[in-house]
This record gives structure tokens, sequence and C-alpha cells, in this order.
């Protein structure tokens, strides 16, 4: 029964005349009329909804105001206490803001609104350990839509829905309520706890199917009622959508958002093509497969964990005695569902990887995406450092430097779970910003590969035949003398959609240096100039063009390379001593 019922059958009893109400008071029947009205609301009334009607009210009362003050309050000291670090990316003074005023304005706010400020504050911390997640916390019982999104390359589409909205399916999302798709995942993202951008394409589309959430961020009226703008076969139009139940909660370790569900239509339902293998096994937390007509091997490890029937170490003595007695040409590993585990098991699988004799240039692919995160990070670190692989997909959720290992905070009063980073992991070169692990090959899921079963990332990954790298393709040319053909085959690079998320810093560095030792400073300084055309809001790419300004004599253009990389990181020491051997002080 839907809410418009509810809705019908509270008019009608209200609607009574006032000569009919007395005759009822004369006969009697006013109190049979509330119990037969509360007998309908009793049998027809979703019992998700009914049991949380409190939950979904107005603002809370005085008593239930002192203690969410009270979680509040215990939240925030708590973190300070169990956090690594907690001040790495905001100040002390930005996170006390914040708290005193949400610890204000709690007596003027629903519940919900509570549980969402809440998490924005969390969220304010900077890394993906750190966090309240309404898809982790069943405390928290904020309900769903009857549709499930994600972000696909070409948007935000409806890839699934409950069977009475099967039409919706394969609909792009123009807006919801009054914002458009990409306004809606920014507001989102504010209180979503992330290493990077990706970790928002990972949850954001779970938080936007929860109507309590998209009121507290005004993106909805109401928590009863969400109206969306889609598209679909080119013709757009409005839909209302209702809750139908509480969300479901997420796995820990694996992405099995994927599964079927009864009841539910999926946008690939009618795929004429047989289950692409990164859906085959999600439950499996690693298993591989022999592909005859690529000589390859597809390898999934979707939780790095062990088995009850096989450790992963195990199955790595498995996996590559298979590899090294067959005639195996390339081994794609799929990271794509793996949010994660016990990072202490790795060792025996990278160690056997390396001696492999697939561990070669060309032979050994890696695809990694939003999903890839905690554990699975740092199997894309070790694979990063020690092996020859080629990162194929989209962006790490991410990164080798990071704050993780979450502990639980459990609020008093609200039993609400609040998570914190305990430990600092550098993976990487402490000098290292990237914000994730990008791909060497960057290819995207649309939502037409989702609908016909195409797997665009291992079709790459079986297919690809590496090129020159970038920097032999420039140096052939800055060797020949010719900086215009260098520029050219920059920029060419650059626009390259397989190139999207390349990250060529290091390998621009190298180059430079490799002028540098050939006595062509001209020629590097070119090449970090092109380097900053790519990575403009690096700190260390500007400092190293101060240097090489700074070698060859032109100071001038050295203090201006100084001061825009202090500009971009103001607590760099090193670059504020250089610039004041130029005579130039910290610029305010």
């Amino acid at each position: 029964m839907s809410f418009r019922t509810i809705t019908i059958a509270v008019v009608m009893l209200l609607c009574l005349q006032v000569s009919e109400a007395q005759e009822l008071r004369r006969s009697g029947l006013t109190k049979i009329i509330p119990l037969i009205f509360l007998l309908f609301i009793s049998t027809y009334v979703d019992p998700a909804i009914a049991q949380t009607s409190d939950q979904l009210g107005g603002v809370v009362s005085a008593k239930e105001a002192a203690r969410w003050r009270e979680d509040l309050h215990y939240m925030a000291e708590e973190m300070v206490k169990r956090h690594k670090n907690l001040f790495h990316t905001v100040t002390r003074e930005q996170f006390e803001r914040a708290t005193k005023d949400l610890y204000e304005r709690i007596p003027q706010l629903a519940r919900h609104q509570i549980i969402v400020e809440m998490a924005r504050i969390v969220a304010m911390i900077g890394d993906g350990h750190t966090n309240i997640y309404p898809t982790r916390d069943p405390k928290i019982g904020f309900h769903t839509l009857p549709v499930k999104f994600y972000i696909f390359k070409d948007g935000l589409f409806i890839r699934a829905a409950k069977r009475e909205q099967a039409d919706l399916v394969g609909a792009r999302v123009l807006k919801i309520g009054n914002f458009s798709a990409d306004q809606a995942i920014a507001r989102v993202s504010e209180i979503v706890g992330r290493d990077n951008e990706m970790d928002v394409k990972f949850f954001g589309p779970h938080l936007l199917a929860m109507p309590e959430i998209l009121q507290a961020l005004g993106l909805s009226n109401s928590v009863r009622l969400v109206h969306l703008l889609i598209e679909k076969k080119g013709s757009a139009k409005d839909v209302a959508l209702n809750p139908t139940g509480l969300a479901e909660m997420m796995a820990d370790d694996t992405d099995l958002t994927w599964l079927p569900e009864e009841g539910w239509v999926d946008l690939r339902d009618e795929a004429k093509a047989s289950l692409p293998l990164w859906l085959k096994n999600p439950r499996e937390k690693f298993w591989f497969e022999y592909l005859p007509d690529a000589r390859a091997v597809y390898l999934q490890i979707n939780e790095v964990g062990d088995k009850d029937s096989e450790t992963l170490a195990d199955f790595s003595e498995r996996l590559f005695n298979f590899i090294d007695t067959n005639s195996i040409d390339r081994l794609v590993l799929d990271l794509r569902l793996n949010r994660g585990g016990d990072g202490t098991l790795l060792p025996p699988f990278v160690k056997r990887l390396i001696k492999s004799k697939i561990d070669q240039p060309g032979k050994f692919f890696t695809i990694i995406g939003r999903s890839t995160f905690s554990a699975a990070q740092f199997l894309v670190d070790d694979l990063e450092r020690y092996t020859n692989t080629l990162f194929v997909g989209e962006p790490s959720g991410s990164k080798g430097n990071t704050y993780g290992d979450s502990r639980r905070i459990t609020l008093p009063n609200s039993g609400i779970t609040v998570r914190v980073s305990i430990y600092y992991w550098q993976d990487w070169y402490p000098w290292d910003e990237r914000p994730w692990t990008p791909p060497h090959l960057a290819t995207e899921l649309t939502s037409e590969d989702y609908r016909i079963n195409n797997d665009p990332a291992l079709k790459l990954a079986l297919t690809y035949v590496p090129q020159r790298s970038l920097s032999q393709s420039l140096g052939e040319a800055l060797s020949e003398g010719n900086v215009a053909l260098a520029i050219e085959r920059f920029r060419r690079f650059e626009a390259d959609p397989i190139n999207a998320y390349r990250n060529v810093q290091e390998e621009m560095f190298g180059l430079a240096v490799r002028m540098l030792r050939a006595k062509k400073p001209d020629y590097a300084i070119e090449v970090l100039k092109l380097n900053i055309e790519a990575n403009p809001r690096s700190a260390v790419a500007f400092a190293a063009l101060g240097d090489v300004y700074l070698a060859s004599g032109n100071k001038a253009l050295a203090k201006k390379s100084y001061e825009t990389a202090l500009k971009l990181k103001p607590q760099d020491n090193e670059v504020s001593d250089k610039l004041k051997g130029l005579g130039q002080e910290r610029p305010k």
C-alpha cells in the first residue's frame, strides 16, 4: 500500500460531516472508527516505514536534543584521542567551529539532519577510513528509494529498480529535485569520508538513493517523496518516488552491490552476451580462469583474505605453478571489486608473482577502479613498485600515502558508529602527491557497455600492444633539436583518451635529468614547463623548474617558480630557504 493510499484514508476520516459525526457519537461508534483506522494502517503501511516513523518526523524533542548533544561531544573528544592525526587536512579551529555550530543547531534539526551534519564533520577530516556511513551502519536506519544509481562514464543512471519501476531502468538522471545530477553528486560528496574523488563515485550513488540524505542536503523537500527528472530514449519526464524500506547494508571488503536481487530489474538483464568475468564470482575471495583464445589467465582477487578451504599463499603457489608450466602469454589481475582485507597476507603472492615468467612488460595487466581500496591499494602499491604491470581502467579509490585501519567509536546514546583511522601508511615517496594510482591505460564503463555485458577494461588488457614511452618519444625529438615536435607529441599524448589519468611527472623529471646530463638545460626547462601543463597544482613541479632556472642563472624566473610552489605548498621549508637565499621573503 502506498503512502498516497494512507493519505486518502486520513482525508476520508477527517472529512466526516459534522452531522454524521454527531450521529456516530449518539450511536457510540466513535470509539470503533479509530480502531478501524488503526487496523487499516497496521495492515497496509510498509512495516519498515511504520516502525521508524519517529525518525522521519520533525525537530527532535528537548530531551532528544540533549542526548544528541552528548553524542556529538563524545564523538569530537574520541576522534581527537583515537585518530593518528585528526588535523592532517582540516585545522583544529575548523573542526571545533563546525562541531560548535552543529551543537547549537541540534534543537532545530530532525534526527536524520543531525546524522547527516555529523557525517559532514567527520568527512572534513579528509581520509577514507574516517567516516560515518549510512551504507554500513544499521543503527542509522535510513531508507532507500526503489532504484539503484551508478555513475557511468556518460553520467548518472538508474542501473536497477524494483520490478514495479522497471520502466525507469536505463534512464539517465538529469535532476534530483531542482538540482542537476552533477550538483547532487557535489552535495553528497560533502558527507563522504574519502581518500580521493573516486570514493565519491563509489559511495555517492548509494547515498543519493536515501531520501533522508536528499532532504538533509536540500536536494528534496521531503523524506517521503523524491522527484527526479530523467531521460530515456531521448524523452525526458518527471517521476516521483517513495521510499520502499530500509537501505541494505554493504559488505565490508568486497563490492557486492552488483549481485542480482529478487524483485529487482537490472539494466543488463536482457543482454545477449554472457556475464562478464568481473561479475562472475564476486563472492569468491580469489579465483582464476584460463582463456584459451587469448592464451591468457584471468585472475580476480575480490578480498585480501584467506578462504576456509585455501589460504591466499597456497592459492598463489597453485596459480603461478599453472602459469609457469603452461603456454601463457598474459596475466590479467582484476581488483575492481576489492575493498580491502588483511594486508599482511600479501607478501607471498607478490613474491611468487615477481619470480614468475609472466612478470614482463606487456604481459602483466592489473585492472583497477573506484572500489579498489584499503588493503587492495597496498597490493596496487606493491605491484607498481616491484613488478612490470600496466594498470588498466579508472583510478583507484585510495592512494599510497594515507591514513587507514579504522577503529569504531560507538556513540553512547544513538549507538551510531563513527570510524577513525589509527595508522599512517607511507607506501609512496613522501613527496608523491598523487591522489590515487592512475591507470596507464584509461577505459571507463559506459551505460551501454554495462547494458550489453561488454567489459572494455578486460578487452583492452587482452589486446593492448605496448607503445614507445612518452619520455622516449620526446627524447627522440629533442635529440634532433626539434623542440616544437616534442611539444606536439606531448600534447597529442595528453589528448589521447587512453592517457586521461596518466601521471607523467616522474617520467618528465627523468627526461629533464637526462637533458641536464647532456648539457642541454634549455631542453630540460621546456620539458619541465610541459610537465606543469599536465600538473598545474603540483608544488614539486614548480620547485623543480625553479631549480633548473637557478642552475641556469635565471634568478628572476627561479624566484617566480619558487613563489608559485610555496603558494601551492606553504609548509615547504626547503623552497622557502631557497627563496631567502635569493633575497626573497616567503610570499604572504
